[in-house]
């Protein structure tokens, strides 16, 4: 029984010691060293966690980033998408543009063509922007018969329609 009151002290400041991270033979030789190293003990927990939460958070901004470079490179891919769209669409454009004035010309030549009289009659009730343009695509003498039997008022608008400049 003498050996159990010996040995218990014993083993508790074992355990005691193992728990404050001390090394085998520490020994403080005062309370202000005892008071220091468990300040120091709490310090280096106390950076431990804060590693811990700066790995946490490093991960945390790796993830964030790496999903920031993936919306960016699909902002870049639909980019190059709508640049490809919008050349397509100019192109379309361009082409109606041609075709427009492809028709017109011909229509043109149809009204220049046609009596002087009737021509008037269907320019009269046209678009007057449409109607100067086909009297611009005329010969000057085709379309000056046509102004001719054109009233008054309507070859006044024609003519203020076709010096004007249009820009599209």
């Amino acid at each position: 029984m003498v050996i159990s009151t010996v040995l218990l002290p014993i083993s508790i400041h074992c355990a005691v010691a193992a728990d404050t991270d001390l090394k085998q033979g520490e020994q403080f030789n005062s309370v202000e060293e005892r008071r220091l190293f468990n300040t120091i003990q709490a310090e280096r927990a106390n950076i431990r966690e804060e590693k811990k939460e700066l790995e946490l958070r490093k991960k945390e901004l790796k993830s964030i980033e790496e999903g920031v470079d993936k919306k960016l490179a699909e902002i870049d891919s639909k980019l190059e998408e709508f640049k490809q769209l919008q050349k397509t669409i100019e192109t379309l454009l361009s082409a109606k543009s041609e075709e427009e004035v492809k028709r017109t010309q011909e229509l043109a030549n149809i009204y220049a063509k046609m009596s002087p009289d009737k021509a008037a009659l269907a320019l009269s009730g046209l678009n007057p922007q449409l109607a100067a343009d086909l009297l611009g695509n005329m010969k000057v003498k085709a379309a000056a018969k046509i102004l001719d039997q054109i009233t008054r008022q309507k070859a006044t608008e024609l003519s203020t329609t076709f010096s004007t400049i249009q820009i599209e």
